[in-house]
């Protein structure tokens, strides 16, 4: 059933399976799962529609084929496919078994489903109201995560980490706000932001789609969402469940991204990158390198990093408030300092700098990183690379290590011998790896 909570708009779903309701400050959220249309707050009209257009594209269904598209309970579903066949606008193919039957569109039917796809062409589950929605939201903050000391050693244990990085990062990922993180190429900084979401533990609840203001909203996006297997817990299946989500974007990035991207000819609406980042984190890699100038890009986020709410407008010309909920990392090669002004990075309260291993770190690293690609570390070669092409000729680089030892990976590879540190092999890798770079480190 659906209960209001009092001094909120936001609905409070609850769990009939333990006759107990989760409390918003803290407690996990639960979606059961419902048996009443009443329950879900959506009208009949709605899910016939989506029924129709069902058919209309699959031909032939059983009751609980389309149940399980739609993602409602058969309860619901047995209903209303009555009542559609009362009216003639649906017919039965053949039984299905206990309680149910195959059914396919009748010559009127097909006319609704060709209007109901005029509308929309959407086909899929049932959506999630919009105030729903929110309580998920509030309920499953990444700002009720505090990620500790020994959570990011987890997350980061593939990486080789300065202890600084873990005593600057730590309280910018449990601020829950936006963090920028800085530095020289090559030194880890897109591989540390890729990895932050792996620092919070638990996993959320999303809808598949949004109903607001009478709009349809494709929310669930498998290149950000990694659906997490839940066996035999039962719950409402226009929801999923999946990792804390990371939204990663790099130079291609633009504003329209940034709001609900609309297809005139479907006439079919999809949540923005950010909306879908939220209970999660939201990478901007290579920021200052976008077609839009940081000021514009930052001029952007300014009332979602003060208010935690952003703004939204729907085809329709609706405009509402949807929360601004996830960590936001800034990965740039250029001092922040440099890309904004004072006013603008205050806005962005934490700035982790990533600085150049130390020949001790890379050779930790080298150390670390070599079992990996079933090389023997050689602490004499190690010397050898590190005399003829580091010491006093350029930087070392957090990512040099790897990179070299693919070099000598894939050159071994070609001349069917076993990789091993040697010095052919580090010259070659070396040759290849740091020719077209001679005139930068000239110039650092």
């Amino acid at each position: 059933m659906s209960l209001k909570r009092q001094g909120s708009t936001y609905t409070k779903l609850f769990d009939k399976t333990n006759g107990s309701s989760e409390d918003l400050s803290g407690e996990k959220f639960y979606p059961p799962v419902l048996e009443d249309l009443n329950q879900t707050g959506l009208n009949e009209k709605l899910v016939e529609d989506l029924i129709f257009k069902l058919l209309l594209s699959r031909g032939v269904m059983t009751g609980r084929q389309i149940a399980d598209e739609i993602c409602l309970h058969f309860k619901i579903i047995e209903e209303i496919l009555s009542d559609l066949k009362q009216q003639l606008f649906l017919t039965y193919k053949s039984d299905a078994g206990i309680n149910d039957f195959a059914y396919m569109l009748t010559e009127q039917g097909r006319e609704k489903a060709l209007i109901a796809t005029e509308t929309s062409a959407y086909v899929g589950s049932a959506p999630i109201l919009f105030t729903n929605y929110l309580e998920s939201v509030e309920s499953q903050s990444i700002q009720n995560e505090t990620p500790g000391l020994n959570e990011l050693r987890e997350a980061f244990h593939d990486l080789v980490l300065e202890q600084y990085v873990f005593y600057t990062l730590g309280p910018a990922i449990n601020s829950g706000r936006g963090v920028f993180l800085y530095g020289a190429p090559g030194n880890g900084k897109t591989s540390i932001a890729k990895r932050v979401h792996k620092c919070f533990k638990d996993a959320i609840y999303i809808p598949k789609t949004l109903l607001i203001s009478g709009e349809l909203l494709k929310f669930y996006d498998p290149q950000w969402h990694n659906p997490v297997e839940d066996k035999g817990l039962q719950y409402d299946r226009r929801w999923i469940k999946v990792e804390r989500p990371a939204v990663i974007v790099g130079g291609e990035m633009d504003l329209d991204s940034l709001e609900i991207n609309y297809n005139p000819q479907t006439k079919i609406s999809e949540a923005p990158l950010q909306m879908k980042a939220n209970c999660g984190t939201f990478v901007v890699d290579d920021f200052g390198r976008q077609r839009i100038s940081p000021r514009d890009l930052l001029n952007r986020w300014i009332l979602p990093l003060e208010k935690r709410i952003d703004f939204l407008t729907l085809s329709n010309g609706i405009k509402f408030q949807v929360p601004f909920d996830e960590l936001l990392i800034f990965c740039t090669n250029i001092d922040p300092k440099d890309l904004l002004d004072e006013a603008f990075l205050r806005r962005i309260p934490y700035k982790v700098k990533l600085r150049d291993p130390s020949e001790e770190k890379f050779r930790h690293i080298m150390k670390f990183v070599a079992p990996q690609y079933n090389i023997k570390y050689d602490e004499a070669m190690v010397d050898y690379l590190i005399d003829k092409y580091f010491r006093g000729k350029r930087p070392f680089r957090s990512c040099h290590p790897r990179d070299i030892l693919e070099q000598i990976v894939n050159a071994s590879t070609y001349q069917r011998i076993q990789p091993r540190l040697t010095k052919d092999l580090i010259n070659l890798a070396a040759f290849n790896y740091f020719a077209a770079m001679e005139h930068n480190n000239k110039r650092e």
